[in-house]
């Protein structure tokens, strides 16, 4: 591949980790899913299911999806899914993971916002760094944030955000987070 490939394959999974960030951060306005309705991907692997993202946003509003948003990971009480690494790897919140997780990003100099209130082991502040390091914007391997901070468990946290019982669109969301963590995942185990 030319150097100009490989530039615009980083490119490209920088964008999509930057939209999966983005979209698990906060529900998305109108203006997103707009954009997102708009969408008219080729028929790939990943390409399905942002046709079905796409169709999900023509199928709802902001309103909707952000009450969808407040009942599957905020809630009352808890959201339906909780989507931080801790809790997929140890059964808790706050443990072992999340402190791990602090030692890389302290080491790549990143730090979370202070009007941030989510630990950073959330899925979409993970995304958003391998955004920041797929895009250069961060000094890092982003293989091995991925490997050693994703891999083990955000494809089973998306997995459940499609399988969630107050899902619409971010089943869609779901799917999507999950077929890119499992190319991704593939991707790791290519030999070099």
């Amino acid at each position: 591949m030319s150097a100009d490939g490989a530039t615009g394959l980083q490119e490209e999974r920088a964008r999509v980790f930057a939209l999966l960030a983005r979209l698990l951060a906060v529900a998305p306005d109108a203006a997103l899913l707009h954009r997102l309705a708009t969408l008219e991907p080729p028929p790939s692997m990943l390409g399905e299911p942002l046709a079905a993202l796409a169709a999900a946003a023509r199928a709802t509003d902001a309103a909707a999806v952000e009450r969808e948003y407040f009942s599957l990971f905020i809630g009352v009480g808890r959201g339906e899914v909780l989507p931080y690494a801790s809790y997929y790897l140890t059964g808790f919140l706050h443990e072992r993971p999340l402190a791990e997780l602090r030692a890389s990003l302290r080491a790549l100099g990143v730090a979370r916002a202070l009007s941030q209130t989510d630990p950073e082991d959330h899925i979409a502040f993970c995304c958003e760094v391998m955004a920041g390091l797929l895009e250069g914007r961060f000094a890092g391997d982003p293989e091995d944030f991925f490997s050693r901070h994703l891999r083990p468990w955000a494809a089973r946290c998306m997995a459940d955000l499609e399988a969630a019982e107050g899902a619409r669109f971010y089943r869609a969301v779901g799917r999507f987070g999950r077929t890119v963590f499992e190319i991704e995942t593939a991707a790791c185990e290519l030999p070099v």
